[in-house]
Order: structure tokens, then C-alpha cells, then sequence
């Protein structure tokens, strides 16, 4: 499954219940499955058989099994049926079958017929409905709710193959996970579908889709692939085809083990909770990660609707072929199909630098494993609320990284040539995190798994610091390690946590490609001689290495002249995360920051500035007051004036495509930090053009612009992306204008959104006022709304709302606000958000620190800004 990007909606719901884990004495061999839902009555009718085995003797038979109503069960041995007692276990989400008679040891026949709810929390077979309100049924499994749709051994080990039949109304499209095998009319207005029985899979792999859908269809090394979306939008799925299509033909080379199911299908769901999720042949997808308008998309919804095929895709041989035993290993499957997504969508689109974009994903889960608060990237998971609270950045983020560092260490060729191993030896079974390693191990003759225990059983991220010396020509060069905490007390108390790191230096004598020199750092102190003397080095090559680098202000000063020449993008994109961390923990100045980022003032890489602008912006926010914001506006002018001009607004012959991401950051960050007037004229304009004619104005530029127009924006602007909300084509416009609308800052127009919010998908609605209280001008009046209308947003929301809103607390830097979130989250507990809530608190925590440590300090280095360039910066930027 797939966590789905910032501005798309990540799943998070839990049901309250103890965890169960099933005797292991009775194990299901295969699954007869038959489905009749019924859309009116919001339910579905049930037949189900199950062929196990049982390991010894017993007049029991214990499944999982939650909101099913049970009208007759039969159990059948050596050609003896039985009638068996139900009793249902509601707490702990299990039915326990029970017979007079002592079934034998051996295989025995499992009956049921029941009936279960079609429900509306996006979990289970639930309904849904389209844009134009024509309800669907769809299944949702992963982690624990196979047990909604039917009885099951509803865990990961206990693998089994699948005989699926559908009976739906005439006309309604069925999609399973196997080919269709008949399609045949009746009973009555129906229609049955069967379909070919699946290979040996767990049960939250199971896929049924019921509705009016459409597709359009291709093929790949012989493979039929299909997307399908609701009537009227088949043809937006031509560039989730073209990926598809090449991913699966790299897949069946890279893992050397041709795609196993017989067929793929893509299916775009409107109402859907994840991202999109890994069903064996039949992935489904929230549309706005699927279909597209490719001519006017912007890059960054192609990237990710590429790399979140390309993560489900790779899911089919790494979860689906091969799966883990239990959830505590869910990172297994996660991490390593986030790792294995950039690889496809690299060699598709080489111009789109998948690489640069690695190292911002890392980046972000450096963040999150800098916290106190955060998590092993193996943890035990015993309850549902446990195992989704998995679903963050360290189990997606931080695991492709230790996996990218991983491979980087060993080769690529030896790396993939232990990933093939471990898929040959476990196909269609389950394997655990030490079998991946062992794999690795046997291949590469390398200590794999005493390396990478560091990184897996603990938690948190090693934070390095190099010094240097140099004598007779050469350079030697001392390690530190210490786990880094944003919390300064902690960093400075220092923990016992030992990392086993793969290091990789350059030196400020060497050119980006030269060599880096590599060691592998196991000690707290440790030192390494290199040949030849540099006035600075950069301890993260490659950008490939999971940990903080620290540099003190000399190195940084050293370096902030050369890093646009002397590092690549990714590179550059670590240092400028590194030093901020530097400056949270208060070992280097605000001023040391905002020096390298002078430093990059002739930088035109979208993702390195896409790391630096936001940052930029929140230094605005957070680190200025009354007395130096001005100051502050005028030295964003300054920085990106010149960049904005080099730039312009409009496309150039011959230019990177990503360009137009920098432009709207550019853009949107000139009038939130900046307060340049011309950026704001130039907003106007552009909003205005955008939804007038929407294919006139490039999407990434739009969506900024739209933004940046409503900071400051009136009512008649309001009700005009309004409208155009109302009357989206695609997904993207929606998002686009959803964002928009989170933007305004009148109050009266911030409550007119907060009450739209109530009217939204439950998947939508808590998103969207989450992102009106992150926004420092609105945060006490979305707060306040949140507290009155709690019931309102809980009901709506479904269960995953508190986990998105606790998480929209976490940009508050305000004590009383801090205050009112711990006693308010005290009082009513979010499911599977225990962890967010205390993450929530940290980072409020952390914000008042570094106000209180660098607030000044940031005046300081303004102030002597003044009277030099500065001054000549009060203009606004020249727009072209």
C-alpha cells in the first residue's frame, strides 16, 4: 500500500480492538468465494468455502471475522457434515465455529453463508460513489479488515488461493483479481461473473470491484493490462498505461521472474482511503494518483502518479509473491517498494533526476527519525492500531533510504542479485526481515545483516561529524557518531545507540564526479586517512547516506561559495538540511543558513530550491517579529529577485520541464516571505487567467499562483475558485482548488471553508482543515472551529480523522495552543494517532526552543544586513 503524497490523503484508519492471533492449528489451503451486494440495501449476501487442514484433533475452529451475520455454518471431514455453533468475539474481532463431534487431524471443509455490510468508512467491501454520484462497491483489506468481507484467517502468514465469483446487476462492471473466466447472465437481472483462481496469496490481498467503470488497454511481455476509471474518464488513464506498461516489462528484467498473475488491472477510485493499494492483478488507486490530463498535468502529479504505480507494481513480486510473516515486518514490504519505485520511473524519464528527488524523500524521514518520538524501523505491532500506526515515513521513507545506502555499499549488481535470491527462494511464501538479509549475505560475502541490525532493531538517526588535519600531503579525517535529537537537551546528553555507517567523502579539491572515498564508520571515534589536503569536506557522497552530517560555522563558510559547482543537486540538498538541523539544535547560527543560501543564489534546480524555499518561509513565520519582518521581506527580494527574473514566468524553448515546479514556488514564496508587489500583480493575473482558461496558465504555475492570490484574496476571488471547484474535470483541479481555498486568510472567507470542509468525502475533510491550521495566519480560528465541531468531524471523517487532524496540530508554536491540544486529545483520543499526538507536542515544543534560541540572532545578522545590498532590494523582482 501506498502513502500517499502531501497533498493527497494518507490512510489512517484503525478499529478499536485488542489483537488476536489465530491457534496456528487449522490452516486454510483455498478460498470458493461468492459475492451479491445489493447498493440499495447497502449490504451483500455471502457464500463462502474454505478447504484447511487441520494439525490435530480439535472441536473447534477459530477465524476472524467483524460485522458479518452468520445464517448457517457447516463443517465437512472424511464425508461427514457437521452444523456448528457460532460465537462471535466482537473485541477481539473473531468467530469461533463448534462442532459435537472432534474434527480429525487432516483436511476438513469449512461452510459459511452470511451476510455483511456494504459500509461507509472506505474499509472492507464498502460503497462508494463517483464525481457524478453513481455508487460503486470496493474492497479495502490491508492491514486487518479482510474479517469485513469475509470470514477469513485474516493474517499474513496464513496464505491460500482464491476462487472469486460476483452476481451483480446487469450492466455494473465486476473486477477481481483473476481473469475473467464467465461472464453469464442471472439469476434474474443479474449477471454472475467467475474468475480464475489465484495463486497462493494472503487474504488482504483480495480484490473485488462493482460499478460503472470504463477502461482502455495495452500489454507488456505478453501481460493484458487495463485502466479503468469511472464513465467519461477512461482516457485520462493513457499515462498510467504507458507506465504501466514499461514497469512491468522492467520488472520481469530487473527481478528476473516474469510477472506472475496473469493479468493487471488499474482501477481509479474516487472515494478510497489509501493511496492506492497492491492487490495481486487488480491495484486500485484514488483517481488523482491514476488519471490524468498528460498534456497539461503539472511534473510533480506525473511524478507521483508514476512512482505510486511503479511502488504497486513493484509490490506484485516484494509483498504479493513474497510476504511477510507478520506486521512487524510491514517496513519489509513498504520500504523496499518505495526503494524499488525510482528505479522504473528513472529509466522511463531519465530528465526527471529520480535521484534528486531520493534524496528529498530522505530528507523528510530524516526529519520525522530526528524526533524522540519516532519508532525502529522494525517494531512489534500486536493491534490493528498498532500495525496502521506503521504507515509513516519511517517505515516508507527511512527503509528506501537505508535500502539506497545498502545498495550503494555493496553494488547494484550485487544488491540486486540478492534481491533475486531472496524472491526465488521464498516465491509464494512469507519470509522475514532476516531471510532478506541472509539472502544478501550469501550473495555479497558481506556482514549484511550485522549491518543493517543497526539500522532496523533501533531507533532514530546517527548524526556524524568530521574533523579534519592535514599533514605531508595527506588528510586524516576523525568521525564522531551520536544519535542527533532536535531536542537539544538530548543531543547533549547523548544516548548509546552505535550505527554501522557506510561513509563516502568529497573533498573541496575534487570535482562532483570524482571518486568519493568510502569507509565503513563502526565506532563512536573513529579516523581514517585520505590522500591529499581540502579546506572543506562533504561527509555524504553521493548523497546516499542516511545520517545528519554535522559541520561547524568554519566548514560551512568554507563551503557556502562553492556548493553549486563543487556538489550535485542531491547534495545540496542534504547540506542545506543538515545545517538547518545544526541550527535547530542551536550549534550553528540562523545567520550560517541563510549564508549558504546566499551561497545558492545562481542555483536554478527546482528540488534543491524546493528545499531552501520552504524553509525560507518558515524562518518568516516562526523566527521573525514586528521589528525585523520587513527586514526579512526585503532580503527574500533580494535573494530571489535575480532568480525570478532569470527565470520568469512563462516556459522557455528547450527547458527542463521540472522548471515550472521552481517557478511556482518561486513565485509563491516571493509573495509569502517576500511581500513583493510585483509577484503579487503577477499572481493576480495568473489566477485570474487559470480560471478563465485553465490550459492557458501551466498547472504548477496556476496552483501557486491561486494560492498566492488568496493570501490577500477577496470574496469575488473566492466564489470564482469556488466555481471552479464545483465544475472540476480532473482530480488535479480539485486538489488545486481545495488548496486554494485553504489559503484565504479573511475570516469570514477562512469560515466558509471550515463549513465546506463539513460537506466533503470523508477522505478529503479533515485534510483540508488541517491545512487551514497549519497556515500561522489561521491556526487559532481552525483550531477553535476543530474544538467546536469535533463530533461533526469525527463522524464525518470516519476513523482516520482524529490521526489528521492530531497531525495538524504539529505546526502550532504557541505554548497555550500546546496546552489546549494535550488536554483537548486527552479528552478524545484518536485512534491509531497516540504516537502523532506526542509527535504534535514535541514539534510545538521544539518551534518555541528554537524561536527562543535564534529569534535574535536572526535579527542580528539582518540588522547587519543593512546599509549593504539590502538596500537596494526594496524594488520588486523583474517579472519577464
Amino acid at each position: 500500500m501506498r502513502r500517499p503524497s502531501s497533498f493527497i490523503l494518507v490512510f489512517l484508519a484503525a478499529s478499536l480492538c485488542v489483537a488476536q492471533r489465530l491457534p496456528q492449528t487449522v490452516v486454510p489451503a483455498r478460498y470458493t468465494l461468492r459475492f451479491t451486494p445489493d447498493f440499495a440495501k447497502k449490504n451483500f449476501d455471502g457464500d463462502e468455502t474454505i478447504q484447511v487442514r487441520l494439525l490435530e484433533s480439535s472441536t473447534k475452529v477459530v477465524l476472524h471475522a467483524v460485522e458479518i451475520d452468520f445464517h448457517e455454518v457447516t463443517i465437512t471431514d472424511a464425508g461427514s457434515t457437521q452444523s456448528a455453533r457460532v460465537t462471535l468475539n466482537n473485541v477481539a474481532q473473531t468467530v469461533t465455529f463448534t462442532v459435537d463431534k472432534a474434527l480429525p487431524a487432516g483436511l476438513a471443509t469449512i461452510h459459511i453463508q452470511y451476510t455483511g455490510i456494504l459500509n461507509d468508512q472506505l474499509r472492507g467491501f464498502y460503497l462508494g460513489k463517483d464525481d457524478e454520484g453513481r455508487p460503486y462497491a470496493a474492497t479495502q483489506l490491508e492491514d486487518t479488515d479482510a474479517r469485513r468481507a469475509f470470514p477469513s484467517f485474516d493474517e499474513p502468514a496464513f496464505k491460500a488461493t482464491f476462487d472469486v465469483t460476483v452476481v451483480a446487476d446487469k450492466g455494473l462492471t465486476v473486477i477481481s483479481n483473476g481473469k475473467v473466466v464467465s461472464d453469464e447472465p442471472g439469476p434474474g437481472d443479474k449477471h454472475t461473473v467467475h474468475f480464475a483462481t489465484t495463486p497462493k496469496m494472503s487474504s488482504y490481498l483480495v480484490a473485488i470491484v462493482v460499478g460503472q467503470f470504463e477502461y482502455i488497454e495495452g500489454s507488456s511481455d505478453g501481460i493484458p493490462i487495463r485502466v479503468y476509471a469511472s464513465p467519461g474518464k477512461k482516457e485520462l488513464g493513457r499515462f498510467a498505461l504507458q507506465a504501466a506498461e514499461f514497469n512491468l516489462h522492467f520488472y520481469n528484467q530487473y527481478f528476473g521472474i516474469k510477472y506472475p498473475y496473469g493479468k493487471l488491472d488499474l482501477v481509479g477510485l474516487a472515494d478510497f482511503s489509501a493511496g492506492a493499494m497492491e492487490n495481486t492483478g487488480c491495484i486500485t488507486f484514488r483517481e488523482v494518483l491514476l488519471i490524468l490530463d498528460e498534456k497539461n498535468a503539472a511534473i510533480s502529479l506525473k511524478k507521483v502518479v508514476a512512482s505510486v504505480i511503479s511502488h504497486e507494481m513493484a509490490h506484485q513480486w516484494f509483498g504479493d509473491l513474497v510476504t511477510m510473516k507478520w506486521w512487524d515486518d510491514k517496513w519489509l514490504n513498504e520500504g523496499f517498494a518505495t526503494w524499488m519505485s525510482s528505479k522504473p520511473v528513472a529509466a522511463w524519464k531519465p530528465d526527471w533526476e529520480v535521484n534528486v528527488d531520493n534524496a528529498d524523500d530522505s530528507v523528510r524521514s530524516l526529519d520525522l527519525d530526528s524526533l524522540a518520538n519516532t519508532h525502529p524501523i522494525h517494531q512489534p505491532a500486536d493491534t490493528p492500531e498498532q500495525i496502521l500506526e506503521l504507515d509513516d515515513a519511517i517505515t516508507y521513507g527511512k527503509t528506501a533510504a537505508v535500502l539506497r545506502m545498502l545498495e550503494s555499499y555493496l553494488g547494484p549488481e550485487t544488491f540486486r542479485a540478492g534481491v533475486n535470491h531472496y524472491l526465488e527462494k521464498y516465491s509464494y511464501r512469507n519470509a522475514a526481515a532476516a531471510d532478506f538479509w541472509t539472502a544478501h549475505a550469501e550473495v555479497s560475502k558481506k556482514p549484511v545483516g550485522k549491518i543493517m541490525s543497526t539500522w532496523i532493531e533501533q531507533p532514530g538517526t546517527p548524526l556524524l561529524t568530521a574533523t579534519s588535519t592535514c599533514s605531508a600531503g595527506s588528510q586524516k579525517i576523525s568521525f564522531t557518531q551520536q544519535r542527533y535529537f532536535y531536542d537539544r537537551t538530548r543531543l547533549q546528553q547523548g544516548s548509546p545507540e552505535l550505527w554501522e555507517i557506510p561513509v563516502c567523502v568529497r573533498s573541496g579539491s575534487s570535482s562532483p564526479d570524482a571518486a568519493p572515498k568510502c569507509e565503513l564508520v563502526t565506532q563512536k571515534n573513529q579516523a581514517f586517512t585520505f590522500p591529499g589536503c581540502a579546506s572543506w569536506d562533504f561527509i555524504n557522497a553521493g548523497a546516499m547516506g542516511f545520517y545528519r552530517s554535522g559541520y561547524d560555522s568554519q566548514a560551512v563558510r568554507a563551503m557556502a561559495p562553492h556548493v553549486e559547482t563543487a556538489l550535485t543537486p542531491a547534495e545540496r540538498i542534504l547540506l542545506l538540511a543538515d545545517v538547518m538541523a545544526s541550527v535547530k539544535v542551536n550549534r550553528e547560527k540562523i545567520g550560517d543558513y541563510l549564508l549558504l543560501a546566499e551561497g545558492l543564489k545562481s542555483d536554478r534546480h527546482d528540488a534543491v530550491l524546493g528545499q531552501l524555499l520552504p524553509q525560507l518561509r518558515y524562518i518568516g513565520d516562526r523566527l521573525t517579529n514586528d521589528a525585523d519582518a520587513q527586514s526579512y521581506s526585503l532580503w527574500v527580494r533580494h535573494l530571489l529577485s535575480p532568480i525570478a527574473t532569470d527565470v520568469g514566468w512563462t516556459a522557455k524553448p528547450g527547458e527542463r520541464e521540472s522548471v515550472n515546479t521552481l517557478r511556482g514556488d518561486l513565485l509563491f514564496t516571493l509573495v509569502y516571505s517576500g511581500h513583493d508587489p510585483e509577484a503579487q500583480s503577477v499572481a493576480r493575473n495568473l489566477a485570474e487567467q487559470a480560471l478563465n482558461n485553465p490550459d492557458s496558465v501551466n498547472r504548477e504555475v496556476a496552483d501557486a499562483a491561486l494560492r498566492a492570490a488568496a493570501l490577500d484574496g477577496d470574496e469575488a476571488l473566492y466564489d470564482k475558485i469556488a466555481a471552479d471547484l464545483k465544475n472540476a474535470k480532473t482530480p488535479e483541479i480539485y486538489y488545486r482548488d481545495t488548496g486554494a481555498l485553504s489559503r484565504f486568510r479573511d475570516p469570514k472567507l477562512v469560515e466558509r471553508t471550515l463549513q465546506f470542509a463539513l460537506s466533503m468525502r470523508s477522505q478529503d475533510s479533515p485534510y483540508l482543515i488541517s491545512a487551514i491550521m497549519q497556515h500561522p495566519a489561521t491556526e487559532i480560528q481552525a483550531w477553535k472551529f476543530v474544538q467546536e465541531n469535533w463530533p461533526s468531524i469525527e463522524k464525518l471523517g470516519g476513523a482516520f480523522a482524529g490521526g489528521i487532524i492530531v497531525q495538524g496540530t504539529r505546526s502550532f508554536c504557541d505554548a497555550d495552543m500546546r496546552d489546549q491540544v494535550k488536554a483537548f486529545f486527552t479528552a478524545h483520543p484518536g485512534p491509531a494517532a497516540e504516537r502523532s499526538l506526542k509527535q504534535s507536542i514535541e514539534r510545538i515544543d521544539l518551534c518555541l526552543d528554537l524561536k527562543a534560541r535564534q529569534q535574535q540572532q536572526l535579527a542580528s545578522w539582518l540588522k547587519n544586513q543593512q546599509g549593504s545590498s539590502l538596500t537596494n532590494a526594496g524594488g520588486g523582482a523583474a517579472i519577464h
